[in-house]
């Protein structure tokens, strides 16, 4: 109903808007010029307006482009990262040029060929040599940013097996990210989402002894320096996973599983010290304090320090919990990572200890119903006594 009155208002003030200007007409004097064709002075307005955009058009670019850097993720924190970083700025470089020189061109010629008294304009119905020109360049230079991409791509998803990549399962679902580590085997076992049930919140499969050493986490732990190989499963609907620092991200979809792999070359130590970060930091806790003083003021909880951390998120909107899908990345030396995976529990234990509770407690609950059994004898034997 709130939409339909906006609505409403909106067409009445447009006729009002277009019924005044009727009345300004009218209003004018028998000699004002009321004829549709522009004038001389017309056309001379309407070139040095277009001068005048054209230099508001690079002013704001410029500034944009200085005022805003400071939003710039900082420098890429994985091995290909760097590859990705340097395409996307070629990219932005030709688009930047092609922008720069056609809108200069476009505005120069509207101000330069204005309509003026006695001027005749003089085209070309047809030119063969301009159309191949400004075709084949565009031609070449697409082609040239896609082979780029292609192999940039291309060695980005080729894993060689040879360098011992770490296996890791990202699991979607809606809200949340679980990581399955591959184990000592570094081979994942199987899983499908049949099997899932009470702790077994993955559905892996029991059965398939590769899985007995698989460690499932909430939170991503990455040693520096060694190639990782992620493998994507979802529960529900469409996810993606983001790496926004790593510069990697992949599409997460029920019922298939896609894969991705990066090296981690920044641990998380190191970025926190960057000066990049450092200053970022710096901004957003200032941006808190004063925050947490209009929060204290009111008699609110003021907010926490910032630190930084790298996360995983979702970059496809998959919910209304779709805010939520973020797990913590800790990229440390590999003597801290294998330090930390050793004190995880692994599926198997986690499924035997599960194993061990449900059995005491049924033994438990069969002596309970004995000594109910016993009691109930003992009571009927008293009573006939």
């Amino acid at each position: 109903m709130t939409v339909f009155l906006i609505i409403i208002v909106i067409a009445l003030f447009s006729v009002t808007v277009w019924q005044m200007s009727k009345i300004f007409d009218l209003s004018r004097g028998p000699n004002t010029d009321s004829s549709q064709v522009a004038s001389q002075k017309d056309n001379k307005v309407n070139g040095y307006l277009m001068l005048m955009f054209l230099v508001f058009i690079y002013v704001i670019s410029i500034y944009c482009f200085w005022h805003y850097s400071k939003f710039y993720l900082p420098e890429a924190a994985s091995e290909h990262g760097s590859e990705v970083d340097t395409l996307m700025f070629i990219t932005l470089a030709l688009i930047m040029f092609v922008l720069v020189l056609t809108q200069g061109l476009l505005h120069w010629f509207a101000f330069k060929y204005r309509g003026e008294k006695g001027k005749k304009a003089l085209f070309f119905a047809d030119n063969d040599k301009l159309e191949f020109i400004w075709t084949i360049i565009p031609v070449i230079v697409l082609a040239g940013l896609i082979i780029y991409g292609l192999f940039t791509w291309s060695d980005i998803m080729n894993i060689n097996d040879e360098d011992d990549p770490l296996v890791i399962e990202i699991y979607a679902y809606q809200f949340d990210w679980r990581a399955r580590y591959s184990g000592e085997d570094n081979t994942l076992g199987k899983a499908n989402v049949r099997f899932i049930q009470g702790v077994n919140q993955l559905g892996v499969d029991e059965s398939d002894p590769y899985g007995n050493d698989d460690v499932i986490i909430n939170e991503l732990h990455l040693p520096v320096g060694r190639p990782v190989l992620f493998k994507f499963r979802s529960q529900d609907v469409l996810h993606s996973a983001f790496f926004p620092h790593f510069r990697a991200q992949m599409n997460v979809v029920p019922g298939m599983i896609t894969q991705f792999g990066f090296t981690p070359t920044i641990t998380s130590e190191e970025m926190r010290e960057s000066e990049y970060m450092v200053e970022k930091v710096g901004r957003i806790n200032d941006i808190r304090k004063d925050k947490s003083k209009e929060l204290m003021a009111a008699g609110e909880v003021p907010l926490d320090s910032y630190e930084f951390e790298y996360y995983l998120l979702c970059n496809k909107i998959c919910g209304q919990g779709h805010y939520n899908m973020q797990m913590k990345i800790v990229v440390e030396s590999e003597e801290d990572y294998k330090a930390w995976i050793k004190e995880q529990q692994t599926f198997g234990a986690t499924m035997a200890a599960v194993a061990d509770v449900s059995s005491v407690d049924v033994s438990t609950n069969e002596d309970d119903a004995l000594e109910e059994d016993l009691d109930e004898e003992g009571n009927t034997e008293t009573e006939l006594e």
